[in-house]
């Protein structure tokens, strides 16, 4: 993608946890995340919730005058505290369908620290890349060294022979947040035309 690609994305889908971990990086990159969201017009799409990463998430594109949409299952409304101080607040009957509006509504796709949840959503983001459902660009942001783990665990899938090499070409990681918009600036345009329907 080039810069006047990433001058047109209007919406950043950002997987996150909804607890804050252990390392103070995390809220960092959380908040710094959201104020460039804000200042670069970019609306936010996450997981509606108000706790952890997602809700400090929320809280910087707040106060930065960003645009937020929530997606959340009903039967986590409760559980994740979902906030419903924002433009639009979604509720879905399932987690599948909440994984779909949620793709549905974005440009790309961002993954910062998160749990069993966020690597749920992370897995399945790639592997809808992978079978040409989609071509839009998805960021891991190795916060602190948190996602080296998943990183080492595609890689032996491929070196194990269960994936092609090209396979790393179905994400890229960067060490920042910086590093996100950077990233999304060198990303080509989506050649695939997104086919919700298929989901």
């Amino acid at each position: 993608m080039t810069q006047s690609g990433l001058s047109e994305l209007t919406s950043l889908c950002v997987f996150c946890g909804s607890r804050t971990g252990d390392s103070p990086a995390f809220e960092s990159a959380a908040r710094e995340l959201g104020a460039e969201m804000a200042s670069r017009d970019m609306a936010l799409v996450y997981g509606a919730g108000s706790i952890g990463i997602m809700g400090i998430l929320a809280d910087a594109m707040h106060v930065n005058g960003g645009r937020i949409t929530g997606i959340i299952p009903e039967f986590l409304d409760d559980i994740e505290v979902g906030r419903h101080d924002i433009q639009e607040f979604i509720v879905t009957p399932s987690m599948h369908e909440r994984k779909a509006k949620m793709f549905q509504m974005s440009d790309a796709f961002v993954v910062l620290p998160g749990g069993l949840g966020s690597l749920d959503e992370t897995f399945e983001i790639i592997t809808w890349r992978q079978l040409g459902l989609h071509d839009k660009p998805i960021i891991i942001a190795n916060i602190d060294g948190y996602w080296t783990p998943l990183i080492e665990l595609i890689e032996t899938t491929i070196n194990r022979g269960f994936a092609g090499p090209e396979s790393t070409d179905l994400y890229t990681v960067v060490d920042d947040v910086p590093g996100i918009f950077t990233a999304l600036a060198s990303e080509r345009l989506p050649t695939v035309d997104a086919d919700a329907d298929r989901l």
